[in-house]
């Protein structure tokens, strides 16, 4: 199978991607490349789990979109575009209360201005589905996002 990637990343390059954001404050770590899926891995702990002591739905939506949102970067040329996620479907199908769970991202849609990726998450034990999502993103024009004083604002 040919690889469905832009160019060739690496994973310390992927790495490198979660400095200073949402999934590196929750321990989300890449931990395979295919030629086309993008799996990582997300611990289960008090960053992760809600106040009854299970995964709470947030982390399982935060693992989904970082994945889309990275695979969806890594089809385009990211000199000349941006992908953004427009809409987030997921389906939670069991709970999970220790461990580490891993995220496969796999394309459903790949367009020109519109991709869509499947999230499956699964216990890192047991194999067993813990959540299903699907993430929608927009590809955008390079310029028409403008990053000021700490705000994302659409160009006209």
């Amino acid at each position: 199978m040919s690889k469905i990637w832009f160019k060739d990343y690496t994973m310390d390059y992927l790495e490198g991607l979660r400095n200073a954001n949402m999934g590196e404050h929750i321990g989300i770590k890449f931990t395979e490349i295919g030629p086309d899926f993008l799996q990582a891995k997300m611990p289960v702990d008090h960053r992760t789990t809600q106040p009854f002591g299970i995964m709470h739905g947030g982390a399982s939506c935060v693992l989904s979109e970082t994945l889309g949102s990275v695979c969806g970067w890594m089809m385009i040329d990211p000199d000349k575009y941006r992908a953004v996620g427009l809409e987030l479907n997921i389906n939670h199908i069991r709970a999970v209360t220790q461990g580490s769970v891993i995220g496969t991202c796999t394309p459903l849609h790949t367009g020109r201005r519109t991709q869509v990726w499947q999230t499956d998450i699964t216990e890192e034990v047991t194999g067993k589905r813990v959540a299903i999502s699907r993430l929608t993103v927009a590809i955008i024009d390079q310029g028409t996002l403008s990053a000021q004083k700490g705000h994302v604002s659409v160009s006209k």
